[in-house]
């Protein structure tokens, strides 16, 4: 699981036509049991990011191969809790849906699973990445990289209890010390998990440093089963190259989606011809932007979604003249109409027309 931290800067934004280009690696789609992933991109599930407004927007725009939701907490389904019940608002336009599970109790799991599969989950994903200590603390998330014994049973539990594909998503490991992803999904893919996610940091990194690729190809190497590479994919270059030098079957996008579903699109697009697609106008994401906050208001109220979203939505205007000023006033907006006015501000300061009141 991804716990997103905003980047500083949101003037800065490098031109897509500056990067060098690669060589284009042999691109094809991927199979998790008999689930097609075409293109080979994926999703990746973000805490308080991937939920139903922004999943939907995503496919949409960016057209991915899979989308998966964020973390989904086991304990929570169980004691039906109402809020994490509202987080089940998938709709079959964004499948197919891999919904990700946290826990480290194997009936508790097991439970939850067969309750999201009744709900229309194509695969269920076991979250062994989050290294969040309120998660942690649970013996879920990325503890389960060092402790073996549970991870085996919460696996063995939940693929016993449901006929969707199960997938893991995971870290190198809890730190450097302890590189343990490569023989726990050995011996995970021995119980029948049918695809793994690789980000290539260990829990103790958290999103520090660079991450290293030559985890994932190590664990390409070490499993018969697909391997889907995530961590610091930020241009169709860099997934390019990721596939390249890892020989992963898929490319996980999360961070660098965040206001720019384009990017999902522009790395399949690459993948499949070796051309770049012209980057979207101001006008076209600012209108994406508020259709993510519409949307997402008619699942927690107008108000709820700006609060919401007043981390995000600048990002629609990144790299634009105003996006810092934007960014201060957003924090302060209580509708959708101020938002509105805002983006109408950067549009008019970049020389534009104003956003139009149809949006």
């Amino acid at each position: 699981m991804n716990h997103v931290r905003e980047p500083d800067n949101l003037d800065y934004l490098p031109p897509l036509t500056d990067c060098p280009t690669v060589r284009l690696p042999e691109s094809r789609p991927y199979f998790v049991g008999q689930i097609k992933v075409d293109p080979p991109v994926v999703l990746a599930p973000m805490a308080d990011v991937t939920n139903g407004a922004f999943r939907r927007l995503c496919k949409r725009i960016g057209r991915p191969g899979l989308i998966v939701t964020e973390q989904i907490s086991t304990q929570a389904v169980h004691y039906r809790s109402e809020r994490t019940w509202q987080m089940f608002d998938w709709t079959d336009e964004e499948q197919p849906l891999s919904v990700q599970l946290f826990g480290a109790d194997p009936a508790v799991m097991a439970e939850a699973a067969r309750i999201v599969v009744d709900r229309g989950a194509s695969i269920v994903d076991i979250n062994m990445g989050c290294w969040v200590p309120k998660v942690c603390r649970q013996g879920a998330g990325a503890a389960l990289l060092k402790d073996e014994a549970t991870a085996l049973r919460v696996v063995e539990a939940i693929i016993d209890a449901v006929d969707v594909p199960v997938t893991v998503k995971m870290r190198a490991g809890w730190d450097c010390s302890a590189l343990t992803s490569v023989p726990l999904a050995k011996a995970l893919a021995g119980l029948g998990v049918q695809a793994f996610a690789l980000h290539g940091r260990t829990a103790k990194q958290g999103y520090e440093g660079s991450a290293d690729w030559s985890w994932i190809a190590e664990m390409k190497q070490a499993v018969s089963v697909p391997v889907v590479g995530n961590g610091d994919i930020r241009t169709p270059m860099d997934a390019a190259r990721m596939l390249l030098e890892t020989g992963c079957d898929g490319i996980m996008i999360g961070r660098a989606a965040i206001g720019n579903p384009w990017i999902l699109r522009d790395v399949g697009h690459y993948l499949r011809t070796g051309d770049l697609l012209p980057p979207p106008t101001l006008a076209e994401r600012m209108k994406a932007g508020i259709a993510h906050l519409v949307d997402l208001s008619g699942t927690m109220g107008e108000e709820r979604a700006v609060r919401h979203l007043r981390g995000q939505l600048p990002h629609y205007v990144k790299g634009f003249r105003g996006a810092s000023e934007a960014r201060e006033s957003i924090v302060r907006s209580m509708s959708i109409r101020d938002v509105k006015a805002i983006f109408d501000r950067v549009l008019e300061s970049s020389d534009g027309a104003a956003l139009t009141a149809a949006n």
